[in-house]
């Protein structure tokens, strides 16, 4: 299968775009004998390099995010011959290390608990960052620890501290391996809906009306899997993962039962920042 064949099956354009740059990566590696690293892939993106690795039999890709649940990962494209002496601890492997590097934000104690993971993004994003370019955000009462590729580690490093917010900090790198890894807090409700239709399970989440919610749903801000999602009346199903972006991100979980009136009493997980 050659590469236009293959993009023929992504209509999405920013999918065969993903999916070229991913394919000129692995001719390469075959070429080269070089490594070669993807920025940092969200799920949705993650999903879409899965399945074209599949589709083409590339056996010779490592996704990794800086430790084992990470959110946002990297692709790393081995040649064969190095697949051999990738270490099972990817955190102390020195190739991937060299890609991906930690910074760490120690806030003063009259900051600490003030900042969420928002603060610290929109700092970055001040600083003309590409999203791509950082990985997961772990937040922490004291600070927090922020993967980003290599290649703009000492561009932070100079002009985090220049920030307002930044400037009573510590900052400084960090080897992966000594990231301190925050558990996910997670926050269970149970909601009553008549069914799980986007718009309407949205609708109770929020305590808001459809008008709002088919609104939000407009303004392509609200993700399933990390898929943006346009359609009000698109079902969800257990283990979906619902972003609504300034709003925060639940994870479906299973319809407990069914009231006398035929409404679904559905377990709901929220991310708490």
């Amino acid at each position: 299968m050659n590469k236009q064949e293959i993009l023929k099956q992504y209509s999405k354009e920013e999918d065969r775009i993903l999916v070229a740059k991913l394919l000129d990566k692995v001719q390469f590696v075959s070429q080269k004998n070089q490594i070669q690293t993807t920025d940092f892939l969200d799920g949705y993106e993650q999903k879409i390099a899965q399945k074209m690795l599949q589709q083409i039999k590339h056996k010779t890709a490592i996704f990794y995010g800086g430790y084992e649940e990470a959110e946002r990962k990297m692709l790393y494209f081995f040649p064969e011959k190095l697949m051999d002496l990738i270490e099972e601890d990817l955190q102390n492997d020195k190739m991937i290390q060299k890609e991906m590097k930690a910074i760490t934000i120690q806030l003063p104690n009259d900051l600490k608990g003030q900042y969420q993971h928002r603060d610290y993004l929109s700092g970055l994003m001040k600083l003309g960052i590409k999203r791509e370019k950082i990985g997961d955000i772990l937040v922490r009462e004291n600070g927090a620890d922020i993967l980003v590729q290599e290649d703009i580690l000492n561009y932070l490093l100079s002009n985090l501290p220049e920030l307002t917010r930044f400037q009573k900090a510590e900052i400084f790198a960090k080897e992966i391996y000594k990231l301190e890894i925050v558990p996910i807090k997670l926050e269970k409700m149970v909601i009553l809906v008549p069914q799980l239709r986007l718009d309407v399970m949205i609708s109770e989440l929020l305590h808001t009306s459809r008008t709002k919610v088919n609104e939000v749903i407009s303004q392509e801000r609200v993700l399933v899997n990390y898929e943006i999602k346009t359609k009000n009346a698109a079902m969800l199903q257990r283990g979906d993962l619902l972003t609504i972006r300034g709003k925060g991100k639940f994870k479906i979980g299973e319809v407990i039962s069914q009231t006398s009136k035929g409404k679904l009493r559905v377990e709901v997980e929220k991310y708490v920042s």
